[in-house]
């Protein structure tokens, strides 16, 4: 219908008037994004992970403009990880994982994205939003394209499972926990990610009461700590275990619980 208005308005407005008509009714341009996804102090969250969910939204209104899930490999270490990164440095390379879309853009647009991920790791998994003024044509590829931080470790509890039931003379309960970065990259000590960086401790409660933290060490095996839960008393036990790096400030955790017979 538009088109049509254009159309039978142009011999009677005369040229002038026609380019505001014209200029005002907005015709789309294909607009490309890429949206990649960098664990922390580490490498770019991909298909090994499972992924990382991507939402663009327009940023006034809310509408879900594109969304998918970035794909590809963790990326180039030696482009990653070394030290004279410096602002200037490009870390993609092009199997990095991604998650591309090209959206039909009639005017700038404040577009906010949404990451959460990794997917195959929802325990867990973090949430981080931010906000860009994209303009009709001028595409968000070069360089890494729109880069997302995504803070975290994966923790995940090994043993013991959640909820068993364990008899009343247990005395103890080894717990055993891994813990990689969010793209799935190992810790190990004197490693490129080092084992010996890291706070890896185990919050204990029984039936509510808070019962004194344990340490738990690199457990012989890449990326997995090990340590042991005094048992003196039955009761209910819930075990929170973070893992914290005071150099960079990453955290992340897992919980399970276990109980032990009257």
């Amino acid at each position: 219908m538009p088109r049509l208005l254009n159309a039978l308005l142009l011999p009677v407005l005369g040229p002038a008037a026609c380019l505001v008509l014209f200029s005002t009714a907005g015709f789309a341009e294909p607009t490309e994004i890429t949206v990649r996804v960098l664990s922390k102090d580490a490498k770019f969250v991909g298909s090994s992970m499972g992924g990382a969910g991507v939402v663009l939204r327009n940023g006034d209104t809310g509408e879900i403009l594109a969304q998918g899930v970035t794909a590809g490999g963790t990326g180039d270490t030696e482009q990653i990880m070394h030290a004279d990164g410096g602002r200037r440095a490009t870390l993609s390379t092009e199997d990095a994982a991604k998650f591309s879309a090209t959206l039909d853009l009639e005017a700038p647009l404040l577009i906010e994205v949404e990451v959460f991920g990794p997917l195959g790791q929802r325990q867990s998994a973090n949430r981080v939003t931010a906000t860009q003024w994209v303009v009709p044509g001028r595409h968000i590829t070069g360089g890494d394209g729109w880069l997302i931080e995504l803070p975290g470790y994966v923790v995940d509890v090994l043993d013991p499972p959640a909820h068993v039931k364990l008899p009343s003379d247990t005395g103890k309960v080894d717990l055993r926990v891994n813990v990689s970065l969010m793209c799935g990259c190992p810790i190990t000590p004197g490693g490129l990610w080092d084992a010996d960086e890291l706070e890896v401790k185990a919050l204990v409660t029984r039936n509510g009461e808070t019962l004194p933290p344990v340490d738990l060490a690199y457990g012989g095996q890449a990326s997995q700590f090990a340590g042991t839960v005094p048992v003196s008393e039955p009761g209910l036990y819930d075990v929170t275990v973070y893992a914290h790096n005071p150099r960079t400030s990453n955290t992340g955790l897992d919980r399970t619980t276990f109980i032990v017979a009257k």
